[in-house]
């Protein structure tokens, strides 16, 4: 009788030791790199478009960029660059943020990946010949201001 018990929980404990083990492997992605987005970094979180000098956000699927010294996310281009190419335009992924405020080290991206910045050759995921038409501006601009962010490398 002694010695089921302990078999019992011999098993029982195999089994919890195996539901901990897949509940620590399991990986979620939360966001769907856009199709615009360079091959080979498919869990990227931020994307910088030196020529645009803006921010991409892959969970929210915003922009981020400077309007006025106040930092603007939308699901837009800002107005002067909604014929940008996002395909042909060079992306770096940007891994030095802190949170979700990917312009922490704005003055830093924006001399080291100025604008015309070209590093190693990139393919779209995409290849899609349209350029941001999913991206464009639209009356349903739905552009939220990032209040209290202005001295964070705004210049």
């Amino acid at each position: 009788m002694k010695t089921l018990k302990i078999i019992t929980l011999a098993i029982m404990m195999q089994f919890a030791s195996y539901s901990v083990n897949a509940q620590v492997s399991v990986n979620v992605n939360l966001g769907t790199q856009p199709y615009w987005a360079p091959v080979g970094y498919s869990s990227a979180n931020y994307y910088y478009i030196p020529d645009i000098q803006t921010y991409y956000d892959v969970r929210t699927t915003q922009f981020i960029y400077l309007n006025r010294g106040v930092w603007v996310r939308s699901s837009n281009l800002p107005r002067q660059y909604r014929n940008y190419d996002l395909n042909r335009g060079y992306k770096v992924v940007i891994n030095n943020y802190k949170g979700s405020r990917p312009y922490y080290n704005y003055k830093n991206d924006k001399i080291k990946y100025y604008k015309g910045y070209k590093g190693s050759p990139q393919k779209s995921i995409g290849h899609r010949k349209e350029n941001h038409k999913a991206y464009g501006n639209n009356k349903n601009n739905s552009a939220k201001h990032e209040k209290g962010n202005k001295g964070n490398g705004n210049n």
